[in-house]
């Protein structure tokens, strides 16, 4: 089973879960190198994974995606452009970037694509079972039952993360996972910077996609004057009509991104021990790295 990681999603939730106090020997805040590869290990432990790759966000904010929505993530954006990210956090992201390779676990990123494009085009690849874990909701697109993909969602931490199959994210947000971006750009996810349509909230995106089969459903019954759309509702997803052709682009992920080819196999030991060990001590983390090795296996 691959296991296709968000990297971002991870750091970001062992940042914030873990105390300010926890600090290299430098006095840098360390809890976020330390809890991701904790989170690293507790997924390993509780999924068994044969195969792992972190795939990390060449560009969180595309310009083809801006391009099609110029407010996509604006509320996440510095006025340079560059991600609002807290304090301590870029120079943990670069240490765990550099482990990585140095404990031999494959990455993967492209520099116009998000790492859900790059999880996407992984995920197309293989025929193996694959789970996604993630903290991004957009993902739940990707869940499959007949091909074997499903969704850790890191939502409630990485010691709570749910496991979501098709008859999960049904029950969750009403809609199946191939209809779930079109729930999301007519509900809207101010997350994105997607404003939704006019007058539809969840529980009318819901019934809407349901019963006229997405967006491209909803839209040709909207324009048949004999169809029972309400006329308030018709009249919204009129006026939407660009709108809802470029939030569909925008959400939906790429599976065809052009990344090299890489070796998901976990590492029997540690690919480069002289850096693992001088970024261990660095930032303090040798027993995070310790319970890691040992989830995978290593002897």
């Amino acid at each position: 089973m691959l296991m296709l990681i968000d990297a971002a999603s991870l750091w970001y939730r062992a940042y914030y879960g873990l105390p300010s106090s926890i600090k290299a020997p430098d006095g840098r805040r360390s809890g976020a190198v330390r809890g991701f590869f904790d989170g690293l290990a507790v997924l390993s432990k509780r999924f068994s994974p044969t195969g792992m790759v972190c795939c990390l966000e060449g560009n969180w904010r595309p310009q083809w995606r801006l391009d099609l929505m110029p407010g996509y993530k604006a509320d996440r954006a510095l006025p340079d452009g560059a991600e609002d990210t807290p304090e301590g956090l870029d120079d943990q992201v670069a240490a765990i970037e550099a482990l990585l390779p140095a404990l031999g676990i494959a990455t993967a990123a492209h520099p116009d694509y998000e790492a859900d494009d790059v999880i996407a085009t992984l995920a197309s690849r293989t025929a193996e079972p694959v789970l996604v874990v993630t903290g991004d909701r957009d993902l739940f697109q990707l869940v499959d039952d007949e091909r074997e993909r499903k969704v850790v969602y890191l939502a409630k931490g990485i010691s709570k993360a749910e496991l979501f199959d098709g008859e999960a994210v049904a029950t969750k947000f009403g809609v199946s996972p191939s209809h779930y971006v079109d729930f999301a750009v007519l509900r809207g996810d101010p997350s994105d910077g997607l404003p939704g349509v006019k007058g539809i909230g969840a529980k009318t995106a819901v019934a809407l996609v349901n019963a006229y089969g997405g967006i491209a459903g909803l839209r040709a019954a909207a324009a048949d004057p004999a169809s029972e759309v309400p006329a308030r509702q018709r009249a919204a997803v009129t006026d939407s009509a660009d709108y809802l052709d470029r939030a569909v682009r925008t959400s939906t992920v790429a599976a065809d991104v052009d990344v090299p080819v890489v070796d998901a196999a976990l590492p029997a030991a540690w690919k480069d021990p002289a850096a693992v060990a001088a970024l261990s001590e660095e930032w303090n983390v040798g027993s995070a790295l310790q319970r890691f090795a040992d989830a995978i296996g290593q002897d």
